[in-house]
């Protein structure tokens, strides 16, 4: 999966991955009761801290999900209509299940190399998997591509949907938080006590950017898909005020996706 860094982080050891605000970090797995998160950044795979990124949306990963439950979901959907699941057979490796009317078909992902492959065509994340199949077809036999699943009441009653949580919700500090960043345990369950509160939630002070946007208008702010805008004024739901690259400009809020930390 994708996050987005909130914050710099210089790496102090060699299994710390260092990066930038606004980079984009493949997240490849992350413990439950630990503060880093193994991930992938420029090639280089190692640890980052959990409350320096935050996951970005998308709703068609059902986390822990079995394969009976994905049929369940999936049973009598239009062809094409899909959800990503952790694998059973396989834990910290993924499986795409895909309607095909009559049936659900399972296709486990393999990845080698910091590369995810189901056939002959290889991407640099799960993210880019999935978009190429939505105009590729999955299915070798007959054309199927990928469709997103209709809002279902099931999903959305799973709390484990999303196993990458970002615990800063809301923070309005504009600096690094302060956790303590401990050496990645070798006893998750012991770090436990170690971990910062949630905040009261609160308005987004970062927001990133889903696509380009790009208008003629001098008055608005340009950005490209991937950066990350630091939000100056929020309160109308038409047009929000940003900064990005230096310039400051207007923008419509939906091209964005608010990031709380």
């Amino acid at each position: 999966m994708e996050a987005v860094a909130l914050f710099s982080f210089a790496g102090s050891e060699a299994d710390k991955i260092s990066f930038q605000k606004g980079d984009i970090i493949k997240v490849t797995e992350m413990e439950d009761d630990s503060c880093w998160v193994t991930a992938e950044v420029q090639g280089k795979r190692g640890y980052v801290p959990e409350n320096y990124i935050s996951l970005l949306p998308y709703p068609w990963f059902a986390g822990r999900v079995s394969r009976l439950e994905a049929e369940k979901l999936l049973h009598r959907q239009d062809t094409g209509v899909f959800l990503v699941r952790e694998s059973e057979s396989a834990p910290g490796e993924f499986s795409v299940s895909v309607s095909y009317g009559e049936r659900v078909e399972h296709f486990r992902v393999l990845e080698g190399g910091g590369q995810y492959c189901i056939w002959d065509e290889s991407f640099r994340s799960l993210n880019r998997l999935v978009d190429f199949y939505r105009s590729h077809s999955i299915a070798v036999e007959k054309v199927v591509c990928l469709r997103d699943l209709p809002p279902s009441p099931l999903l959305r009653s799973q709390p484990e949907r999303n196993p990458y949580p970002n615990p800063y919700k809301g923070n309005s500090q504009e600096s690094p938080p302060s956790a303590r960043l401990l050496s990645h345990p070798a006893h998750p369950e012991r770090e436990t006590s170690h971990r910062v509160p949630e905040p009261a939630a609160g308005k987004p002070r970062l927001a990133h950017a889903l696509c380009d946007y790009t208008p003629p208008q001098t008055a608005h702010l340009h950005f490209l898909r991937g950066d990350v805008i630091d939000l100056l004024d929020c309160s109308s739901s038409l047009a929000w005020r940003g900064r990005c690259r230096g310039r400051v400009g207007i923008f419509p809020p939906e091209y964005v996706q608010p990031l709380y930390h």
